[in-house]
């Protein structure tokens, strides 16, 4: 494989921080390679070098004659004066994209609800960021620079951008380079990956799943490593300090090693770890729609909904951009007023809302993060201990010096993470959770799963992250035409249908449940799979209930009959759950 580009040395600072130093990295033909790394350690920098439209401080950056590399960064420079046409498919005669099918199907794709006559000045921030996107993909190169090409699409835009990429070369030609927080679309694309961090750049070979693996690996290894090279420090450090007479006497290079040996501490990585604060009591009701239908003027959006979400729920809502998903949320919290039906709230809920756009940080762009924390409770109990909001935070990779930072002078992951560790401080009991992932490194999704793992209370999350919305819920239902559907099948089936729905124009109603074609083994294993980590959920939740009940029938006034009877058949409910859940893990638990 012959190299492509050449990074030699290579290092650059930002106002206050280095992000890279004394780089030296190879792009080969072929090159599939995922980039990740916590959030302002470097990835788009290094990415924005090695397309040259940086220069960095030291180093070199050297492309191979006659090489042409695309590029599409977080901003776009897009003319607003040009029409979207124009923009995207520059002097191109009609005839030339028309009958070009690579190319109708990109524009098919991103652009379907964009008029080509539209100036580019009167689109979204969505809107903009697809057609830059297209007008990468449409041409030709030997290698292709994308930062975040997966914001703003929705699951169906982007399995279909993970297969274009997987096709678009040959085995052995061209080369990726992908900077993205979707896990799925890095393990469905890349080879291999590059992490940076600590100002480096460190190698790994496989898609994201083998990068975590051999990362705990070297985690551990390097724990190893620590320990001994603590040990050795205690023993210099008696040494050193075993009386002033005594270091008199001691050779000098033995003085010179140990000084160095505790110079040499490495630095600490910023780590982030979410810990689960309390949830209030929620009680039997939690959200109940009846016929619930939303409309603007002429246009539906939802229709005839009817929903009961319970305790416990862990759902996802899965919708292309624009199917109402946000709308949905809004009538389900009770902040919007739907068209047509009625919503009922449990007494005891409370919601805790992690919006698109931040609401809970809206208007407070001036104030620094400690005059916003001083809003909440002083302490916490976290884990049994009482904790500061502060402390919390610094687990969530603050420092200090973030502490008297201004909110609108924080990072987009830094201000996601604020914005939920607020909804966190209320005890909510309802989790409503709006595009969580954005702007979320991978190593902060991971802690944000690891947390929704263990939360007791409702889950419900609208998100194009597939690995999230697979990974936390237990099932997963789709705005299709208005109405509600379930997805038993979860994504796969969701995205099946989309494209049944494309290929036959006459589609069923979403009263009637097309066929489903026969799915694969690994298909298969993927729902059990899904349907195991469900119930084991469960069974965390009710394993103990019984127990819990039959000591609340100990307390009871024996002489209260309607009461002991009464509790008598909560009892043998939950028993009932418990075994019903059990003999289906051990079903599952063979097929998996």
């Amino acid at each position: 494989m012959g190299i492509l580009i050449g990074l030699e040395k290579v290092s650059h600072e930002w106002p206050g921080k280095k992000v890279l130093g004394d780089v030296s990295l190879g792009i080969y033909e072929g090159d599939r390679i995922g980039i990740v790394g916590t959030n302002g350690d470097g990835k788009s920098t290094l990415l924005s070098i090695i397309s040259k439209t940086v220069e960095p401080d030291a180093g070199t950056v050297t492309w191979r004659n006659g090489v042409s590399v695309g590029f599409i960064g977080q901003s776009d420079s897009l003319d607003d004066a040009s029409t979207v046409k124009r923009a995207v498919l520059g002097d191109r005669p009609e005839f030339e994209w028309a009958s070009d099918a690579r190319i109708r199907s990109i524009l098919s794709e991103l652009l379907v609800d964009i008029p080509l006559d539209a100036p580019v000045g009167t689109l979204s921030g969505g809107e903009r960021r697809r057609c830059d996107l297209a007008r990468v993909l449409i041409d030709t190169w030997d290698v292709l620079l994308l930062d975040e090409p997966t914001n703003h699409l929705d699951m169906h835009a982007i399995s279909w951008l993970a297969a274009h990429l997987k096709r678009r070369w040959t085995e052995g030609e061209g080369a990726l380079l992908v900077v993205t927080h979707d896990r799925w679309f890095l393990d469905e694309v890349c080879q291999s990956m590059w992490e940076v961090h600590n100002r480096m750049v460190e190698p790994f070979e496989g898609g994201y799943s083998a990068y975590i693996q051999q990362r705990v690996e070297r985690d551990r290894i390097a724990a190893v490593m620590e320990e001994r090279r603590q040990n050795t420090l205690r023993k210099e450090l008696n040494w050193l300090a075993h009386g002033a007479q005594a270091r008199t006497s001691k050779p000098k290079f033995r003085i010179d090693a140990a000084r160095a040996l505790l110079a040499a501490d490495p630095p600490v990585r910023n780590s982030v770890e979410l810990k689960r604060l309390a949830v209030s009591r929620l009680g039997k009701q939690v959200i109940e729609l009846e016929g619930v239908g939303l409309s603007f003027g002429d246009s539906k959006v939802l229709e005839g909904i009817d929903w009961i979400v319970g305790p416990g729920d862990r759902v996802s809502i899965l919708g292309t951009n624009g199917a109402g998903k946000t709308s949905l949320l809004r009538i389900m919290t009770g902040l919007l007023e739907p068209s047509t039906g009625t919503v009922k709230i449990g007494k005891s809920v409370r919601f805790g809302w992690l919006s698109q756009q931040l609401d809970n940080l809206a208007e407070k762009g001036d104030w620094r993060v400690l005059d916003l924390l001083a809003r909440y409770k002083q302490y916490l109990v976290v884990e049994g201990k009482p904790t500061s909001p502060s402390k919390l935070l610094e687990r969530l990779g603050f420092d200090a010096g973030d502490m008297t930072t201004r909110i609108s002078d924080l990072s987009g992951g830094q201000r996601r993470r604020l914005a939920l560790l607020c909804v966190l401080i209320d005890e909510p009991n309802v989790l409503v959770l709006d595009e969580p992932g954005n702007d979320l490194d991978t190593d902060m999704l991971a802690e944000l799963e690891s947390l929704l793992d263990t939360w007791p209370g409702t889950l419900l999350l609208v998100t194009h992250d597939r690995y999230l919305a697979e990974r936390v819920a237990d099932n997963q239902y789709a705005i299709i035409d208005g109405r509600l559907r379930h997805m038993p099948g979860g994504v796969d089936e969701y995205l099946r249908v989309l494209d049944e729905r494309a290929q036959a124009p006459a589609a069923p109603t979403v009263q009637e449940k097309p066929a489903s074609k026969p799915k694969s083994s690994n298909a298969e294993r993927r729902d059990n799979k899904r349907r195991l980590d469900a119930i084991e959920r469960k069974l965390e939740k009710v394993r103990d209930e019984p127990v819990r009940l039959e000591a609340e029938l100990h307390t009871l006034d024996p002489t209260d009959f309607e009461a002991l009877l009464a509790k008598q058949a909560e009892i043998a409910d939950a028993r009932k759950l418990v075994d019903e859940l059990e003999s289906e893990w051990l079903v599952l638990i063979d097929l998996v």
